[in-house]
């Protein structure tokens, strides 16, 4: 198995620099990676030092709150894909969930699919340290019914990652033929592989040089 291509290697801090963005980019290049995952600052630059490598340019939406409006996540994932993005990862309106209002987070995620149909993958963060059994079961419903390709344990800024039972609960939840990416608090090989025997089929993960070095 070839863990890299299974990786999101991910800089997401609020302080990333230009030369912190580089030096992602030539190491996903390097080690052959899933993916680069940026905020959509970056996305330009990404595109442009990731032409023709294979490796594909992952945008987050949203970000870390999913606490915007609709057409706020739908104007941002539209410009990430304008500017060369065929991944976005959207957080979902997480009080919405909490709420019971259904319609409004399988809309919110319908408007994402719309603007990235044919032209990028879209991932559904649901923020799993936040939520009970009952909610995860109900957002990876939402996000299945949707049209996502993904759904997606975490941002790594709230309280908590990705951990294999909940990895174990989604692919419960949305059967086998959807994308699982696990995220946050990812930091060994070791920690990888749970993640993908429970279920993942993508890790989000800041430590990717790590976790493949002890290939």
């Amino acid at each position: 198995m070839n863990i890299a291509k299974m990786i999101d290697h991910t800089e997401l801090k609020p302080d990333a620099t230009k030369e912190q963005i580089l030096k992602l980019t030539g190491e996903a290049k390097k080690y052959g990676f899933a993916s680069v995952c940026v905020n959509p600052r970056w996305t330009k630059l990404v595109t442009q030092e990731l032409k023709d490598s294979g490796v594909s340019v992952c945008v987050v939406i949203g970000f870390p709150l999913g606490a915007t409006t609709t057409k706020t996540k739908a104007f941002e994932a539209k410009g990430a894909i304008k500017n060369g993005a065929t991944e976005v990862d959207m957080v979902i309106s997480i009080g919405d969930l909490k709420d019971k209002n259904y319609i409004y987070v399988e809309q919110d995620i319908k408007a994402i699919v719309a603007v990235a149909k044919g032209k990028a993958l879209v991932k559904v963060i649901i923020e799993t340290c936040l939520l009970t059994e009952e909610e995860k079961i109900k957002a990876c419903e939402l996000a299945k019914r949707a049209g996502a390709d993904f759904v997606k344990t975490s941002t790594g800024f709230s309280k908590g990652g990705a951990t294999a039972t909940d990895i174990e609960l989604m692919r419960k939840t949305v059967g086998k033929d959807m994308g699982i990416k696990a995220s946050g608090g990812i930091h060994t090989k070791e920690e990888a592989m749970e993640m993908i025997e429970a279920g993942a089929t993508r890790i989000g993960a800041s430590a990717g040089i790590a976790i493949i070095s002890e290939e």
